[in-house]
């Protein structure tokens, strides 16, 4: 199932150079739009924002190199690319199980999404481009997006939960 999910969307990369263009934007650059609107936000309301600024940075840190970091250290898992002949825009290192940059993102999206619904949901919904651009671009597998989203939004609500109370 992973390998026809992931033949699915990879099938277009390396066809138009438009939409090559606009896979390694998502994959690789639109987090830090997501990344500079929570900084924005805390420059612009200071006591209102803060924190939850505060909690996105400390879930998706916890996300991505603690839960993250741990499950890639047990279960090591290659990049597509490497045994596979796929349509590959760009290249990464480590193993990709789960995506950190979606564990990252998906953590900061639920903490917005708990403190303002509908910039919650423009957050997932950018997370969601941004991750279905990495299957695209041909580093991840579609497990390695959905165990990353879990890991994130676990650390999301774990952050939230903790810093609550």
């Amino acid at each position: 199932m992973d390998l026809y999910l992931f033949n699915l969307i990879n099938q277009y990369a390396l066809k138009w150079s438009f939409l090559d263009t606009l896979g390694i934007i998502l994959a690789e650059y639109l987090g830090y739009a997501l990344i500079l609107v929570i900084v924005v936000l805390a420059i612009l309301n200071f006591r209102k924002n803060l924190k939850p600024a505060i909690q996105a940075v400390l879930a998706g840190i916890l996300a991505r190199f603690g839960f993250v970091s741990f499950i890639r250290w047990i279960l090591p898992r290659s990049r597509p690319f490497v045994n596979n002949d796929v349509n590959l825009l760009f290249e990464h290192n480590t193993s990709s199980f789960p995506s950190g940059h979606v564990a990252f993102f998906f953590a900061i999206s639920t903490i917005v999404y708990f403190y303002n619904r509908k910039l919650g949901g423009v957050f997932f919904l950018a997370s969601f481009l941004i991750v279905t651009a990495r299957v695209f671009s041909g580093i991840h597998w579609p497990s390695d997006i959905f165990a990353g989203a879990i890991v994130g939004i676990f650390s999301g609500w774990l952050i939230h939960k903790l810093m609550v109370k």
